[in-house]
């Protein structure tokens, strides 16, 4: 599986030690849950650069009513996993059949009592999660290869974020075909003065 190198770098103008967030949508038909913090960025003062990978390679996982956590399988567009109980406990495992959308990853709670959480993970941040998921119920993830990033406070890496940060976050950067990218952050500056913030790429290399 490739891996996308970025480099985020801060050439703003900004004194207030902003939090840069980078986050992913899952762009599944039925996908109704809001967005997570993938990675958020602190501390990068003016000049300091942040490296960054961007993996093809998406992990799911799953945790059950009890507070369980599954271990993280590797998942390929087009695969079904399922929430099982055997004589261990809950288990994920991969499904007999593949999922209904070959874009999609799914999975499955076929538990017989209640419900589950999905995540799926990349580059061992979550980048998607769906809970709620009775027994029979499924959740379903999918992605293209494009991250927003923005401007924020007090948001941490794996938290759900609400809609008026994901409004807020207006940048979408596509990374179709890149193999290494900086994402430079420009404006920001103090008062009357400041201009809106703006993150470009640069130095781009195509795969």
């Amino acid at each position: 599986m490739d891996t996308i190198k970025l480099n985020f770098i801060n050439r703003s103008n900004d004194s207030n030690n902003s939090e840069i967030v980078i986050f992913q949508k899952n762009v599944s038909e039925n996908a109704d849950e809001l967005a997570v913090a993938w990675k958020v960025i602190q501390n990068c003062g003016q000049g300091a650069h942040h490296p960054l990978n961007f993996p093809s390679q998406i992990e799911v996982a799953a945790s059950d009513s009890w507070g369980n956590f599954t271990l993280q399988l590797p998942a390929d567009e087009g695969q079904a996993f399922e929430m099982v109980k055997n004589n261990s406990g809950d288990v994920l495992q991969t499904a007999a059949t593949s999922a209904s959308n070959k874009n999609e990853i799914e999975v499955r709670n076929q538990l017989i009592t209640g419900a589950i959480s999905a995540y799926c993970f990349r580059d061992g941040s979550i980048c998607a999660m769906k809970s709620g998921i009775s027994p029979s119920q499924k959740a379903v993830f999918s992605f293209t290869p494009t991250i927003w990033i923005g401007v924020v406070s007090q948001v941490e890496e794996g938290q759900v974020l609400n809609s008026a940060i994901i409004s807020s976050v207006n940048t979408e950067i596509s990374l179709m075909g890149i193999a290494e990218a900086d994402i430079v952050m420009t404006g920001g500056g103090p008062g009357s003065s400041s201009t809106p913030f703006r993150f470009t790429l640069e130095n781009v290399v195509y795969a």
